[in-house]
């Protein structure tokens, strides 16, 4: 899609420029952000003519600052060295930052023509590139910074150098030396106390030690009575096991027996039925 921008839009293009672009990119962003219009005769034509109007205005006041700044003289001071070389640099916004304090106007130091930082004393023609065939000149002038004077070291205020009186320093002396007294005896106390409490600690331990032994004995005793326990109940399990096999041995045989007279009435009836039969055949 071909549109017109209104605005300027960083990377794609300026105001009044006509570009095509993606129709998704024109429809969903440009167009509803008012960025752009669809290039339409009329709308080009109404936008150029506008656009006109403003980089007219624009030039007619880049024309008036430049008058402005035309020939303009900038002093600026740093620390130099040997061959009058500077220590640091003049860069591009310092200049624009005392032109600022010398004439009022805030020049953008994108705008200053500076090839490299300045790092020695002198005198120098800059130009400034305002737009098209717009470009004043001012001179910077670099001019070495006077050395600062350091102050005085300030006087130490001790009682010995300011000569004061010797009972002064005599009764500073005892003061701190009764406080010393008054704190060793709280020391002795703190002592005394650590002391008292160092028997008291090692009863508690030797109880305990004394406690040791007679848990190890309880736990020895309930592990023998489990064992007891467990051997109880192993021996009984052994001895009903031949008992229940006998109880299931004389089942089996009274099965048997049983079986065995069944079998031997039935034969029998068989036989008694079988000789009937014959007796009345015969």
């Amino acid at each position: 899609m071909k549109v017109i921008f209104l605005q300027d839009v960083p990377n794609v293009a300026q105001a009044g420029q006509v570009k095509e672009v993606a129709n998704g990119y024109a429809r969903n962003y440009l167009i509803p952000r008012k960025l752009a219009a669809m290039a339409q005769p009329q709308a080009v034509s109404r936008i150029e003519a506008s656009t006109k109007k403003i980089e007219a205005r624009l030039t007619g006041e880049l024309n008036e600052l430049a008058g402005k700044l035309e020939g303009k003289k900038v002093s600026l001071k740093a620390k130099a060295g040997a061959k009058e070389k500077l220590y640091g640099s003049i860069t591009s916004a310092d200049i624009a930052a005392e032109l600022k304090n010398v004439t009022g106007i805030e020049v953008d130091k994108r705008k200053i023509e500076l090839e490299e930082p300045i790092r020695q004393l002198g005198s120098y023609e800059i130009t400034i590139k305002l737009g098209k065939d717009i470009a004043p000149k001012v001179r910077v002038t670099v001019t070495e910074e006077e050395a600062e004077e350091k102050p005085p070291k300030k006087e130490k205020k001790t009682a010995k150098k300011k000569g004061a009186p010797k009972a002064e320093v005599k009764a500073a002396k005892e003061e701190k030396a009764a406080k010393k007294e008054k704190k060793a005896p709280a020391k002795e106390e703190k002592a005394a106390k650590k002391e008292k409490k160092a028997p008291a600690k090692e009863e508690k331990a030797a109880k305990k030690e004394k406690k040791a032994p007679a848990k190890e004995e309880k736990a020895a005793k309930e592990k023998k009575k489990t064992a007891k326990k467990i051997a109880k109940k192993t021996a009984k399990k052994t001895a009903k096991e031949p008992e229940a096999e006998k109880k299931t041995a004389k089942a089996a045989a009274k099965k048997t027996t049983k079986k065995e007279a069944k079998a031997k009435k039935e034969a029998k009836a068989k036989k008694e039925a079988k000789a009937k039969k014959e007796e009345k055949t015969g």
